[in-house]
């Protein structure tokens, strides 16, 4: 396998998102390559999943999101930043991944050599 399936993953988007925005307010594209980036070319976020994961996510205040024009190009960006809040969900997304890994790893054999 290459690439991971979006319906392995797709619980985690909100997490990936918030993550890139801790430090720094970004725009979709920028993410959308950044997460590609991190994840050594193994997950592609498709662009319906990630403006879907910003409607919900600024729906439930975990993200604002504003206009600004691109230094580059001039053009109008929807910028978005995390909220308090959305530190918060961040961080209960975080404990709820250790807890999820702590169990699917006893189902998974540690020395799996992809002989099944």
């Amino acid at each position: 396998m290459t690439e991971i399936s979006s319906d392995v993953i797709r619980g985690y988007n909100d997490t990936m998102i918030l993550f890139l925005l801790l430090n720094t307010p970004s725009y979709g594209y920028e993410i959308s390559k950044q997460i590609k980036t991190l994840s050594e070319n193994k997950y592609n976020i498709k662009e319906t999943t990630l403006y879907s994961a910003f409607t919900r996510m600024e729906k439930n205040g975990y993200v604002e999101s504003y206009s600004q024009e691109s230094a580059d190009t001039g053009k109008k960006r929807t910028y978005y930043r995390i909220t308090d809040e959305g530190k918060k969900y961040y961080a209960e997304k975080c404990e709820e991944w250790f807890l999820t890994k702590e169990v699917v790893e006893r189902f998974i054999e540690e020395n799996y050599n992809g002989n099944y």
